[in-house]
């Protein structure tokens, strides 16, 4: 049934990205529809359409609204550590237990098609792997990781995290618990940096 409580005119757009994350949950991008967004945010089926083009435009901002949470994750637990190397090693665990915390807005991220085209989601999404790209590059200036290849290292990195990550939130791990998956991202974390340490 609709929410019967209805919107104030200033938070229409905020209402229909919650209603869109919610819907996400339940469906995945795959079966996001705005007529539906519209329902369950208690608004006529035309309603989405004052902020939003089509469905495909209110993903993206859903998207987009997770890849600045977790750049700002990754940021503020990097900024716990001293070392270059425990920069990078906080931020692997952040972008962990950002999937954990928001898997709505990481399926938005990863699993909805033609985002690629939506800048705001573009430039959100180079500003994550540029934070990345950053840990890896002083790691490199400060002598704790070897020179070169630095877009490599950080794909590297990228992939380990996030293959975690995504096996996490689909359950495919032998183990629930969130502390535990975090317990293995932590382990798995550090070898992949004495790997790349190792690299020549």
């Amino acid at each position: 049934m609709p929410r019967s409580k209805p919107y104030h005119h200033g938070n229409l757009r905020e209402c229909l990205l919650a209603a869109g994350v919610e819907m996400i949950a339940e469906a995945g991008p795959s079966g996001f529809n705005l007529r539906e967004v519209a329902r369950r945010a208690g608004v006529s089926h035309n309603a989405p359409y004052r902020h939003f083009r089509d469905k495909e435009e209110l993903l993206a901002e859903v998207a987009a609204q997770g890849f600045r949470e977790l750049n700002a994750a990754m940021l503020e637990d990097a900024a716990t550590e001293s070392t270059p190397l425990g920069k990078l090693k906080r931020a692997g665990y952040a972008y962990v237990a950002f999937a954990l915390r928001r898997p709505e807005h990481f399926a938005a991220m990863f699993d909805a098609p033609a985002l690629d085209t939506n800048p705001a989601c573009n430039q959100a999404g180079a500003e994550a792997f540029a934070t990345l790209v950053g840990f890896i590059t002083l790691c490199q200036q400060e002598g704790q990781m070897p020179e070169g290849e630095t877009e490599g290292k950080t794909l590297f990195a990228w992939s380990l995290v996030h293959g975690i990550a995504k096996l996490a939130v689909t359950n495919r791990l032998p183990f629930r618990s969130p502390d535990r998956i975090l317990q293995f991202a932590i382990s798995a974390i550090d070898s992949s940096i004495k790997s790349l340490r190792d690299a020549n």
